[in-house]
């Protein structure tokens, strides 16, 4: 079915061998809507050399009211679905967590957070116009209780997208927040904004984990049109925390 699982070639690869931002848990989000969707994106993640991924179902608590419960019991499918089709690429999950106001309660609460790696890595998104009010409260109320958070695509939001931003971004930096760009963004799949916002961040050496953010088999064809680009190479000579994750299998 997947002829590209039988013969790889080294221009194919990525070099990364860890995705850490994806929707591939069918039916919780906007994502994959099936086994069948998902596994055609994850043996073209095999394909371009990808040997482990971290699974993000969205937690919005006004749309997606997912939990940890049924991320890993959906997680436990998916695995199991894949070792009946013998795709060699081992799966994770954890969540990207919308910031808003039941978050924070959350963690004033100690609810424990869905993360992925014994660094409990949080994967958090934002409103994609604003600077939430919450943010830096939310920062602090995270680090404290050992999180350490990764703000998803801060190249696709209005307020972080100008050079005059840059000086938001160092602060979050300061503030111990990793910066994860999508692979997308560096093609110029969401706009041109974003695209020029991913190659500053590129330059300013201000990106810790390329992620796919795939919900979509368009999205993984993406990760293979961003290996001809020069914005993507020059990202992988970052010191990328992607495949720190698939040496140690978490």
């Amino acid at each position: 079915m997947f002829n590209w699982l039988r013969k790889r070639t080294p221009d194919a690869e990525t070099a990364l061998r860890c995705d850490i931002h994806s929707h591939l848990l069918p039916g919780l989000d906007d994502g994959v809507q099936s086994f069948e969707q998902a596994e055609a994106i994850i043996a073209r993640f095999h394909h371009l050399g990808y040997q482990h991924l971290v699974t993000t179902p969205h937690i919005i608590s006004d749309l997606y009211r997912n939990t940890p419960q049924t991320i890993l019991s959906k997680l436990d499918e998916l695995r199991l679905h894949l070792k009946t089709k013998n795709i060699p690429v081992t799966i994770d999950a954890a969540a990207e967590y919308y910031l808003d106001e039941e978050l924070l309660n959350m963690l004033r609460q100690n609810t424990p957070l869905l993360t992925f790696s014994p660094k409990k890595y949080l994967l958090f998104e934002t409103s994609f116009l604003n600077e939430p009010f919450i943010l830096k409260d939310f920062i602090f109320r995270a680090t404290a209780q050992g999180y350490t958070l990764v703000m998803a695509h801060p190249e696709r939001y209005v307020y972080l997208q100008s050079a005059s931003a840059l000086s938001k971004v160092e602060d979050l930096l300061s503030r111990g927040v990793l910066m994860q760009v999508n692979i997308s963004s560096i093609t110029g799949y969401y706009s041109k904004a974003a695209q020029t916002a991913a190659n500053r961040l590129i330059d300013k050496g201000w990106v810790h984990f390329l992620g796919s953010d795939c919900h979509h088999l368009q999205h993984a064809k993406l990760v293979e049109e961003a290996l001809r680009m020069k914005y993507f190479q020059k990202a992988l000579s970052l010191p990328l925390l992607n495949n720190t994750l698939a040496e140690a299998g978490v």
